[in-house]
């Protein structure tokens, strides 16, 4: 049976409600990554190129015409609260302006008041699993492998680790932060294609966090002032209709934005970094034993009454939680 036949659903995690999401393009994107994959590969590829990617982009958010009422339309299609907005309603001209929304973090995003926590680095959908047998949501290379995600020289690090994977739909505020405090180790990019983050996409292209281009973040958390969870990866991954993740982090609000470097540090919940307007998705890594999951979330992953794609992609249970950026997604193991 085909992915379209079956509802998408999530937890909300401030009302414990199932909702059922609805996939922006949900038609095109199976035809794309299914039939045109299969029958017409060369123009899949031309499809899923940086090029055609910024010109999507390009007709989705800038093109001139689009100005001025786009913005107040989508404002309202997308439910936006002004009043958690730096900037105030009449600036909201362009619908890039308004995916690029920078909110009062600081008031409406309160972080925990725990030392040895991770918090979620998005407003998103998240799904987490574990790559040890002996977990309960053990998920083995349903997604990703670790090598092709971070690299021949760091994957060994996460072997037998767990990993959490944060899912932007186009409403989301988009700005990343920081979810832990640490040190940097070491930042790089890879290159790749520009695929959708569409449910649909990513079970039909199994690897496909793998694929994107995407830019890996390396903390050590295990640093005075650190979280103290390990080494966790970070890893930034665009999809169609994005041409850039822009590193603009800040130690204050959004002031006087710097790129991330080794050998800095960045407290916990700090902005790290905007993706342009779309869908997009950020994954950490996390190493064995080092980090536990929050309750509802690992309750959540298991729910048998949701129906999730993944779920039944997978012929187990893998359900999102839907989650506010900046709150809670793990704890130092045994801390708690």
């Amino acid at each position: 049976m085909s992915s379209l036949q079956y509802p998408h659903q999530y937890v909300d995690r401030s009302s414990g409600s199932i909702i059922t999401e609805s996939l922006i393009g949900d038609r095109t994107v199976s035809f794309l990554y299914n039939r045109m994959r299969e029958s017409a590969p060369a123009m899949f590829r031309a499809l899923t190129s940086g090029r055609m990617s910024s010109l999507l982009g390009y007709v989705h958010y800038d093109r001139p015409s689009l100005r001025s009422s786009s913005g107040q339309r989508l404002l309202r299609k997308m439910n936006v609260d002004l009043g958690e907005c730096v900037h105030s309603g009449s600036y909201f001209d362009s619908a890039r302006k308004v995916f690029e929304r920078q909110i009062k973090y600081w008031q409406c995003r309160p972080l925990p008041n725990h030392p040895h926590c991770v918090v979620s680095p998005a407003d998103s959908r998240v799904l987490i699993g574990s790559f040890d047998t002996d977990s309960l949501v053990f998920i083995k290379e349903k997604f990703f492998s670790i090598k092709e995600l971070v690299g021949e020289d760091h994957h060994i690090k996460f072997k037998n680790g767990c990993f959490a994977i944060f899912r932007l739909t186009p409403d989301k505020y988009h700005y990343n932060h920081f979810p832990v405090s640490g040190t940097i180790i070491d930042t790089y990019e890879c290159n790749g294609a520009y695929h959708s983050c569409n449910p649909v996409a990513s079970i039909s292209l199994e690897s496909i966090y793998s694929k994107n281009r995407r830019i890996v973040t390396l903390i050590d958390t295990d640093v005075p002032g650190g979280t103290g969870v390990g080494v966790v990866a970070m890893i930034e991954i665009v999809a169609l209709m994005i041409g850039d993740i822009v590193q603009c982090a800040s130690r204050y609000r959004y002031n006087d934005p710097e790129p991330v470097q080794k050998g800095s540090f960045w407290d916990v919940g700090l902005p790290k970094s905007l993706f342009r307007p779309g869908s997009s998705t950020v994954v950490l890594l996390f190493e064995p034993n080092r980090i536990k999951f929050s309750a509802d979330l690992l309750e959540n992953a298991r729910r048998m009454d949701i129906s999730s794609r993944f779920s039944h992609r997978f012929k187990h249970p893998a359900v999102e939680t839907d989650v506010l950026v900046r709150s809670e997604i793990a704890h130092q193991l045994d801390s708690k």
